[in-house]
């Protein structure tokens, strides 16, 4: 039985599983039907693992026991916080995707061992090395990362079969990429590509935070910002409300006893404007409109050469997008396919491609960056020692292997330092370094003996660097994925051991095959509980409030009964709120 690959879309705010087979792309439900998996893990009040819908449940009631939006963080070299153990941005990666994995092989029936990830196109290579690692901890062998927009384009691709120039706008929850694209012959070639790591719906979300915490401070001269949970409720009402204005031009905003002050319940309430919104955000939409027009530089092309516009990213549906982009380039754009659901599709086409499946399309990607080192050079007219020398050029098609030659400076030099920078400065040191070695024991000749320096940047976008003595043959190489926070062998199998652990001794996929299909039972045993704490507290209720939550306690077990998960869920979120305050 040949190897099956899955395509993996590892997003900031959701994420997907998909597979190719017999030519038809398929988005993989769980067993309650839903194909979009939040990106929240946390740990529960007994030390289980919530991934997904219940771990955003929880986000609400104990944020300490819950992270979210992890992506933002990947190739950082930090340690995030969850119920009082820490955990690197790697592992909880790996921990949806151990979700995704098993959700994959609960619909397949058999194991998956092989996958596909998707990141933004502008990841560093340390980000997508932190990506790698990720899936390795998960159990995956990624076969292979490709960028989010071109993922999308290979979905449009399958979809429609057409010869085109399409420009990939793609803005998720915390990341932004804008790709040109050549569909021609069933090759999808990217043609350039610009973009921003941290710039997304959750940016948009913290607007709305802002105002709401403003509008209490002057309403109740009362600092909210203090609370990690009243907090948590202001980000779930923003992000609530962010989405409704995709659809309706006001939105109501109602907290009930946010907090007491003076003994006194403190609510909030106010009417928030689409035009409002819009003005908030406007700044983060002039930045995506600006990398637009870079992309367009960067493939040599006028808005007038594009064909179509493919919008990619929840966050696309905020209206003023649309608008914005008509403005600038005078096509209206569009979403063919899903826009939440395209990049998984489009890595499952990849997957496909891989695993043997017949596909017509070709990918040929690029990288976004430029890559180079630094030697003695004029700089502005003055002889100066980190003069950025590109070797790989931003746009570049992948893979791709460029060397260049360097020359020693002084008689008898035995020994240079090769530094390796992304970026676009001619000053090095306005760029990023992302590694450094020594090449040791040159021969001891007059100066100008020759080094070259090859730069190799393979299909997932990850570079090796070698430095070679040309008349000698004396050579030193490295794999740049050390440049932050790089996972040793000793630390892998730790961070896999670590992580297999909390899910129990079956420590496999057959241990969260049982967790996705009991995220219902998580659901009904949280919601018991609560049941049973209201109860306890309904005589310290106020006559209003214990009506509210009998009412509740009701709903909650007709949902229960019904196996209604939705309708439990909105209730448990309500009670809960009824219950902080009259627990404290």
């Amino acid at each position: 039985m040949s190897d099956i690959i899955i395509g993996i879309d590892l997003g900031t705010t959701n994420s997907e599983v998909a597979i190719l087979k017999e030519g038809k792309v398929t988005v993989i439900p769980d067993r309650e039907g839903r194909k979009i998996l939040p990106s929240f893990v946390g740990i529960g009040e007994h030390g289980d693992v919530l991934v997904g819908e219940p771990a955003h449940n929880q986000y609400i009631l104990y944020p300490e026991r819950t992270v979210k939006s992890i992506k933002r963080h990947m190739g950082e070299d930090l340690r995030v916080e969850l119920a009082g153990q820490h955990f690197s941005p790697q592992e909880i990666s790996a921990i949806i995707l151990k979700r995704l994995k098993a959700t994959a092989e609960d619909y397949l029936g058999r194991s998956v061992q092989k996958a596909v990830i998707t990141v933004p196109a502008y990841f560093s290579d340390a980000q997508r090395q932190a990506t790698r690692e990720a899936g390795e901890i998960a159990g995956l062998d990624v076969v292979r990362i490709i960028n989010e927009p071109t993922a999308a384009a290979l979905a449009y691709e399958a979809k429609t079969g057409t010869r085109k120039r399409i420009l990939v706008y793609d803005l998720g929850g915390g990341t932004f990429d804008v790709s040109v694209v050549s569909i021609e012959d069933d090759v999808v070639e990217v043609l350039a590509s610009h973009g921003n790591n941290r710039l997304g719906g959750d940016d948009f979300d913290a607007r709305i935070v802002d105002h709401l915490v403003e509008h209490i401070k002057r309403e109740h001269d009362f600092d909210i910002t203090e609370s990690r949970q009243i907090m948590a409720r202001i980000n779930r009402a923003a992000e609530s409300a962010k989405r409704t204005l995709s659809d309706q031009p006001f939105v109501r905003i109602d907290e009930e006893y946010l907090f007491e002050k003076e003994g006194t319940p403190i609510h909030l309430s106010l009417e928030l404007s689409r035009y409002e919104y819009e003005q908030m955000i406007a700044g983060y939409i002039d930045e995506t409109l600006e990398a637009v027009h870079i992309a367009l530089r960067g493939a040599n092309l006028t808005a007038s050469d594009i064909d179509e516009i493919l919008l990619v990213g929840g966050s696309t549906r905020t209206p003023v997008v649309s608008e914005r982009l008509f403005g600038e380039l005078r096509k209206e754009p569009h979403r063919n396919i899903d826009p939440d659901l395209c990049v998984a599709m489009g890595a499952a086409v990849q997957a496909g491609v891989i695993a043997g499946e017949s596909v017509s399309a070709v990918l040929v990607d690029i990288t976004p960056y430029t890559y180079g080192t630094s030697a003695i050079a004029e700089l502005d007219g003055e002889l100066y020692p980190y003069v950025y020398v590109p070797i790989i050029r931003k746009n570049t098609p992948l893979p791709v292997s460029k060397t260049e030659a360097f020359y020693t400076s002084f008689d008898g030099q035995q020994e240079v330092d090769v530094r390796i920078y992304q970026g676009e400065a001619p000053d090095a040191l306005n760029n990023i370094e992302i590694g450094e070695f020594r090449v040791k024991g040159l021969r001891k000749v007059p100066a100008g003996n020759t080094v070259t320096v090859s730069l190799d940047l393979d299909l997932n976008g990850i570079l090796h660097v070698s430095a070679r003595e040309k008349d000698t043959g004396l050579s030193k190489s490295i794999t740049i994925n050390n440049a932050i926070a790089r996972f040793q062998g000793e630390e892998m199998g730790a961070a896999k051991a670590r992580i297999d652990a909390l899910f129990g001794p079956a420590a496999g996929a057959e241990t969260l095959v049982e967790g996705a299909a009991s995220e219902r039972h998580h659901t009904e045993v949280k919601a018991r509980a609560l049941v049973e704490k209201a109860e306890r507290l309904l005589e310290k209720a106020s006559e209003e409030d214990r009506e509210d939550m009998i009412d509740l306690i009701e709903d909650i077990r007709d949902g229960i009964a019904a196996g209604d998960l939705q309708a439990v869920e909105t209730a448990v979120e309500r009670l809960a709120d009824i219950l902080y305050y009259l627990d404290t």
